[in-house]
């Protein structure tokens, strides 16, 4: 994976290294985390392999496996101190990150209304059953304000997000967006957390976030209001200093 790996760096090479992780829609959906951090942190946007048109090899095929995936990439790179932002599909792979880093690489954990977990009582809204008026409906506090009627689109931006859907479809494993086990794995993780969650957000509710936090050891839950599923396009200044003060928080002397 680390081979064929499109990531995108930016920021002073001597700053904290942060590591943005992207959801369904792609890294255009979190460029705006990865710009912010860049002022003065080591930012670093992959694209995960088979988003945008990119290679996925063979056999990489679980959340698992790019997390895994991941953690190679900043060993490689002799990264430690490690922000992880996560947004969405990208907390899942956040959290699998945290579960499974036995090097201490990681310091602290941000997830942005992500899945992974199964809570029973708050299910994940069933994310591929929606056309593009239901998932601005679902994922927006102000849903007229993102929302983009498909033939607007040039055809090739259409196909790439038909390419990311299969992609998402493809890791996810399907509408449950959710791996049995992690919810308990979670238990033994000492890394510090923080679980952002926009107010409105109706593809992962807020008590589903709260379920989430509840899991780890050492986490923390934190809403933003008037914002949804990506708050950091609908409220960048509440979501970016919730962020800030939690990066401050946790950076290794």
């Amino acid at each position: 994976m680390t081979s064929d790996l499109v990531l995108a760096v930016s920021g002073p090479a001597t700053g904290r290294p942060v590591l943005v992780l992207h959801g369904g829609g792609g890294p255009a959906t979190v460029a705006p985390i990865a710009e912010h951090f860049a002022a003065s942190a080591l930012a670093l946007l992959p694209t995960h392999p088979g988003w945008n048109g990119t290679a996925r090899p063979d056999g990489l095929t679980r959340i698992a496996d790019l997390a895994i995936g991941y953690l190679r990439v900043l060993r490689d790179r002799g990264l430690s101190d490690v922000l992880v932002v996560g947004s969405s599909l990208g907390g899942w792979i956040g959290a699998e990150m945290a579960a499974a880093d036995t090097e201490g690489l990681i310091s602290g954990l941000a997830l942005v209304d992500a899945v992974g977990i199964e809570v029973e009582e708050e299910p994940v809204r069933d994310f591929f059953a929606l056309d593009a008026r239901g998932v601005a409906t679902y994922a927006y506090y102000d849903s007229e304000r993102f929302y983009v009627a498909p033939e607007d689109l040039p055809a090739e931006r259409r196909a790439a997000m038909a390419g990311n859907m299969a992609a998402l479809r493809l890791f996810a494993g399907g509408p449950a967006m959710a791996d049995p086990s992690l919810r308990a794995r979670l238990a033994q993780v000492a890394t510090p957390a923080l679980v952002l969650w926009g107010e409105a957000d109706r593809i992962v509710t807020p008590a589903y976030g709260s379920a989430y936090a509840a899991a780890f050891e050492n986490a923390r839950f934190a809403t933003v209001p008037q914002a949804g599923h990506l708050p950091h396009l609908e409220q960048p200044e509440r979501t970016f200093a919730l962020l800030d003060a939690f990066a401050a928080e946790t950076r290794r002397a």
